[in-house]
């Protein structure tokens, strides 16, 4: 194996994780994951709120083209694509298995232990059965593609910062 430049690995997954965040956010708009009383209170002002975090600040918005958007929604949203993107990016250089399928696989993964698993439990989101199958197949595939993406991004800019190397 060869030596494994870790800073250039996180800065390559950090970048590849608002690429990813982003993407992640347009599947939502093509495939809604939850109906819109469902997302009155979406996961992470959810979770947010389970943690103590007063509904005036989980739901506090920003306006742009006169739309409030959740920008702590979206802090929380980009902070854990960022985490998962550096992530993925310096682990996977250790553990190639983390990398079948460019990346998918690990994003199924990811929505398997969450949306299925840890969020449930914690009674963040209903328990799998009592999800739409529409909110599985928006959630699953959407994880494969965020996850594609980071592979993708990570791996070209892992390669940009280390030319020459």
């Amino acid at each position: 194996m060869s030596t494994i430049n870790i800073k250039a690995a996180v800065i390559a997954g950090t970048v590849a994780g608002v690429a990813s965040g982003l993407v992640k956010l347009g599947w939502e708009n093509i495939l809604p994951p939850r109906t819109p009383a469902r997302n009155q209170t979406n996961p992470p002002q959810r979770l947010l709120e389970q943690f103590g975090v007063p509904a005036k600040v989980t739901h506090a918005t920003y306006t742009y083209s006169d739309t409030r958007l959740p920008w702590v929604s979206y802090l929380i949203h980009f902070g854990f694509s960022t985490t998962f993107g550096a992530l993925y990016s310096v682990a996977g250089h250790y553990l190639p298995v983390l990398r079948l399928g460019q990346g998918t696989l690990f994003g199924l993964g990811v929505w398997g232990a969450f949306h299925l698993g840890i969020m449930p439990a914690m009674g963040t989101v209903p328990n799998a059965k009592q999800q739409p199958v529409e909110e599985h197949v928006s959630e699953a595939l959407g994880h494969m593609a965020w996850m594609w993406t980071n592979h993708v991004i990570s791996d070209a800019v892992y390669r940009q910062l280390t030319k020459g190397e």
